[in-house]
């Protein structure tokens, strides 16, 4: 934590002032690249600029201690997200929420943020955006002649469960609507309210029509509360995946992203715990620093492990060629090198042991496409 009156630098970027802030995990508002001003605050030598008065009053800047999550309600013009990548195991995604609530300060989907020219840090995890009218795009999507189903990967920029859907119910609409037409969905998530949807994944399981992946970063809880503050506790998604693999629903586990130093430690662990609760699939992914998030993690790292922040640093640049990132396809999951290598034969030694699969594939060929919307109505 910096002290009032003085700054800390990680490069030619200040350190929060404050110190971790509760329940967040980015720790300032770390600038976006497509933001034309960008505010920055001095001290004038009074010490205004690093006292919070108790009614929050003072510099226009200066973050607040317990920042509020505000919600924009939008409306969708196009909901289904295309790609071609080849080491994307899925050529079509929906995402019913621009930024995350969970606060993972190693999501590589922060960056996506500065597209509004809001920051990658706290306002991704604090300015967020519900697609109120997803339910209704994707229908539409779905009706038209030249639609052609194949799985889609539900939740992949921002986690569909994330907090806010307890309120907005838009990830549930849009399970409606995949299970009204048996559209085939696979999922992601952090969050054990997945389990609240029982009723339309178990029917749907039984049509070969879902597959539900939980997230698991680490089994700590301490460390899983700074690195993901409001996604479900390592426990609680262990219980969610037992809960939904006693109902039928095939459940598989991504140990993402793998950190040395940090968290890969837990890998093995990770595997075997997420198997005795009925996961039979299981991949791992690196960390990814995109962007932006090269800043947010170097402060994150600042300020809980100073002292193996450089030697952390070390180790992802082994893997990355060098880089702190290195985009190409085929590397950016798994890295390169000594470190990444030792990683990639632990993980298949787990995998092997424990007896791993694929999880059953999903079935296109139930698909029924909805029926375009008349102002006549329909007889039958």
């Amino acid at each position: 934590m910096a002290a009032p009156g003085k700054k800390t630098f990680i490069g030619d970027v200040p350190l929060a002032m404050y110190g971790p802030i509760k329940g967040r995990g980015a720790a300032s508002r770390v600038p976006g690249r497509y933001e034309k001003t960008i505010a920055q605050s001095e001290d004038d030598g009074w010490g205004s600029l690093y006292q919070r008065s108790a009614d929050g009053s003072g510099d226009e800047h200066e973050v607040p201690p317990h920042p509020d999550t505000e919600v924009r309600e939008e409306r969708a013009r196009s909901i289904v997200s295309r790609n071609d990548s080849p080491d994307i195991g899925f050529s079509q995604s929906v995402n019913p929420y621009r930024g995350c609530e969970h606060g993972c300060v190693y999501c590589f989907a922060r960056p996506s943020h500065a597209y509004l020219e809001l920051s990658p840090g706290l306002d991704f995890e604090t300015k967020l955006y519900a697609k109120t009218n997803a339910a209704e795009r994707l229908r539409a999507e779905f009706a038209k002649p030249s639609y052609r189903c194949s799985p889609i990967a539900l939740g992949i920029n921002t986690d569909a469960y994330q907090p806010i859907e307890r309120r907005y119910r838009i990830t549930r609409e849009l399970l409606e609507v995949m299970a009204e037409c048996r559209h085939p969905v696979s999922l992601i998530t952090k969050n054990a309210l997945v389990t609240r949807d029982l009723d339309l994944l178990a029917p749907m399981a039984a049509q070969r029509l879902v597959t539900v992946f939980f997230s698991v970063t680490t089994l700590d809880n301490r460390l899983a509360a700074k690195m993901e503050p409001r996604a479900s506790a390592p426990h609680t998604k262990l219980k969610a995946m037992r809960e939904l693999a006693e109902a039928g629903v095939p459940v598989g586990v991504m140990v993402a992203p793998v950190i040395p130093m940090i968290t890969d430690r837990d890998l093995e662990a990770i595997l075997e715990a997420a198997h005795a609760a009925g996961a039979r699939s299981a991949g791992y992914v690196l960390l990814r620093l995109p962007h932006e998030l090269k800043q947010i993690w170097r402060e994150w790292l600042q300020l809980h492990y100073p002292e193996r922040a450089q030697h952390v640093m070390s180790l992802v640049q082994q893997m990355r060629g060098g880089k702190d990132y290195d985009s190409g396809f085929g590397t950016r999951m798994r890295g390169e090198g000594p470190f990444a290598d030792l990683i990639a034969m632990r993980f298949a030694k787990a995998h092997k042991r424990l007896g791993f699969g694929r999880l059953p594939p999903l079935d296109s060929s139930r698909f029924v496409a909805p029926r375009k919307p008349s102002p006549q109505g329909q007889l039958f």
